[in-house]
Order: structure tokens, then sequence, then C-alpha cells
């Protein structure tokens, strides 16, 4: 009995260790069902400050109206470009002379990331394309008089920009593009036509790639700044698309359009490369605005999954359902580690282009299976246009095509890794 005691008495100590532990565990449960902060070794107090000034903008200004825009299939760009550019949203890691707020490229990356609650894809792939699209090689390469030109108007929300790459024939084959800018005199006279183009119908002026002589294709392409209201610029249509429906997306030819040599941005001949160069901020923009879309699919799959009921019980009670779920959040947070990776070595001055593609491939797969497994438990409500699953099911269907498909990038990871086959 003596003996009882005294381990029992040695026990209390433990005991109270173990309630106390018990009452820690309980508080870091509550604490890990609230949404983590970004990595605080990349992103500081300022990149959060920078967050919550978009988000107010975004239930202002954006989510009241995204259905009446989606019904128009068309957003007020200029209005709203306006808005995010007096905020500084537009220039965010672009320099101080131009308007831009001279950050480094993880404040876009946050800015990025912050749209993605934006409730449709195409407003935030519309931001995107003006903000780190169609503006990088203007602002490494373009003259001070380009960049007065095109850039400050850009940043500051007074012009809208597009990027025209893709062709009817050329989409992720970027070296295949055929519109031609040929010198005479002091201008250069374009011809040819570009496909799906953001912002097309709206847009002041594009970031144009084309053929500026008879080089091999990957020399012999220019990036020009084309303003839109010049003679022979013709936007053939609106295109009529699944998804993505309140950004507008054009075809457009141009007849003979002259435009001054001084528009060239950069060497004549470095277009493709310069294209590549850019193509890189893109993707990894482009991997940030998916990461919130995706959880706030997966929440919202969530919530209705625990109060719609089957056979008397939650849905979200099936093991099937809240595996799955358990499952997609993982996949989503690894896509963020590898984003936020990237990005740290990109600000670092490395290239990233492997990582890049990286993100950008496994974005659009991760896009299509989570839009896809959510829906299929809201069952026929998730067939309606009435619920955000749906809509992003349509939308975030492009992010493994727009910017490089799949198996672009598939090519470029494997280039990367020297076991790419040589051509014979």
């Amino acid at each position: 009995m003596a003996v009882w005691c005294a381990v029992r008495a040695g026990l209390r100590p433990w005991s109270s260790r173990l309630r106390r532990f018990s009452q820690i565990s309980s508080a870091k449960s509550r604490d890990l069902q609230a949404p983590l902060e970004p990595d605080s070794l990349l992103f500081s107090q300022e990149h959060k400050d920078l967050k919550e000034s978009l988000r107010k903008i975004i239930d202002k200004e954006i989510n009241p109206y995204i259905d009446k825009w989606e019904e128009d299939e068309q957003f007020p760009a200029h209005k709203i470009f306006k808005i995010l550019g007096q905020a500084g949203f537009l220039g965010v890691d672009k320099p101080t002379e131009y308007g831009g707020m001279g950050l480094d490229f993880s404040y876009s990356i946050v800015v990025a990331e912050e749209l993605g609650n934006i409730n449709a894809g195409g407003v935030p792939m519309a931001i995107g394309v003006q903000s780190n699209m169609a503006t990088p090689a203007l602002c490494r390469f373009g003259s001070s008089e380009l960049k007065k030109q095109f850039l400050v108007p850009t940043i500051a929300g007074d012009s809208v920009a597009c990027l025209g790459v893709s062709e009817a024939g050329a989409g992720s084959d970027v070296a295949s593009i055929h519109t031609t800018a040929v010198r005479k005199g002091d201008d250069y006279v374009i011809n040819g036509g570009k496909m799906w183009i953001t912002n097309g119908c709206q847009a002041d002026w594009m970031c144009l790639l084309a053929n500026t002589s008879d080089a091999p294709p990957h020399r012999n392409k220019s990036l020009i700044c084309l303003p839109m209201k010049l003679p022979g610029v013709h936007i053939n249509k609106k295109i009529d698309k699944m998804g993505m429906k309140s950004s507008d997306t054009a075809q457009i030819f141009f007849e003979d359009v002259r435009v001054p040599c001084r528009f060239l941005i950069g060497e004549e001949g470095m277009g493709f490369t310069y294209q590549m160069m850019q193509f890189q901020e893109e993707r990894l923009w482009g991997t940030a605005s998916v990461l919130k879309q995706l959880e706030n699919v997966v929440q919202e799959t969530i919530d209705y999954t625990r109060q719609r009921k089957i056979f008397n019980q939650p849905v979200l009670y099936n093991q099937t359902v809240h595996f799955r779920l358990a499952e997609l959040t993982t996949e989503i947070e690894l896509l963020r580690a590898l984003l936020y990776r990237s990005v740290a070595l990109y600000i670092k001055g490395n290239d990233v282009t492997k990582f890049a593609s990286m993100c950008k491939l496994k974005a659009g797969r991760l896009a299509r299976e989570a839009t896809d497994s959510c829906l299929q438990f809201w069952g026929g409500m998730g067939f309606t246009n009435e619920v955000l699953v749906s809509r992003l099911y349509r939308d975030m269907r492009l992010v493994s095509i727009g910017g490089g498909a799949d198996e672009v990038m598939l090519s470029v990871i494997c280039k990367y890794m020297d076991i790419l086959p040589k051509k014979m």
C-alpha cells in the first residue's frame, strides 16, 4: 500500500502535465483550423498589409458586380484598372520613377494570391495580363521614352494592355508565329493576326510579338508596343468561351499597320528571348492566382457537404468525401510550397524556368482535379451555374492550356533534366 501511494504521488506531476498538454493541444487544434499566414521567411508584415488593402477593394469594387460581369461577358477594365492603379496594385514590382512601388517580385505574388478571392477567374487573369504579362519586358528592356509613353499609364490604370503572342496556328509553339513587322523607313509595317487575346476588346496597346527578319525562328522575332487605335488594327470578334466569361478575349487582325520603329522593345531579334523571360513571371503569377481559388472551392465544398444529407447523414461524413478533401488540401499546400521556393530563388536572381514550369504544370492539373472532385460532391447542384464550384470548374480548365500547355511544360522540364530526346 505504501508503495502504491508513493507511485501515485510520483504520478501527480505527470497528471497535471498531461492535463496541461491536453489544454495546449486543444488550443493548437483551434489555431490550426484558422487560415495560415504566408511563410514568414519569404513574407513580411508589409506583404500582409498589402493583401489586406487589396482585399478591401475586392470586397467593395469587384465581387459585388461579378455576376453581372459574367452575364455581360466583360468587365469594365478601364474603371477597375484605374481603381487598382490608384492604389498601386498594377505596378507593385515596377520602378518608382514610372509610378510603381519599387518592391520585389514576392509582393506581386502576394497580390496574385489575394486576387484569387475574386469570385471568377476572368478578372484576376485580366489584371495579371495588365500587371505581369504584357509589361515585364517593357520594364526590363524598353527605352525610357517607351516606358513613359506605355508603362506609366499602364501602371496608373489609365491604359489597358494586352499581350499579342498566340495565333490561330501558333499557341504554345511561339516560334511558329507568322505575324510580320517589316521595316519601311522609320516605321514597321505589321501584317498578320493574333488569337485568344485577353483584354483585346478594351486594350489601348498591345505588347506584340512579330517576325522582323528572315533569320532562324528563335532569332527573328521582336517585341513591339502597338497602339490599338491605329489604322489597320481590326478586332474581328470577341470569342465566345466556355469559361472566363467576365474577361473579354479577342481575335485581332493587322492590315498594313504602321508603327514607329522607336516602339521596339529592346533589341531587334531578341523578342523570343524576352518573351520566354516574360513567361516565367507570368507562370509564377498565374500559379499564385489559383491557390485561393482552389482553397475556396474546397472550403465551400466542405460547408455544403457538411449540411447536405444523404442516407440520413451529412455527405461529408462519407470517408470517400472527407479523405478526398484532405488529399486536395495537401496538394494545394504542396503547390504553395513549390511556388514560394521558386519565388525565393527568382528574387535572388536565379533562373527558375524549370521551377516555374513545374508550378504551371501542377497548377493546371490540380485545378482540373480539385474542381472536378469538388463538383462531384455537390451532386446536381454542381451542374448548375448558381454555385462558385461550377464557375471555377469552367474557368480553371484554362490553366492547363493558356500560357503554355501542360505538354509544353513537361518538355521544358525534360529539357532542364537533360532527358528530352534530341532532334535527329
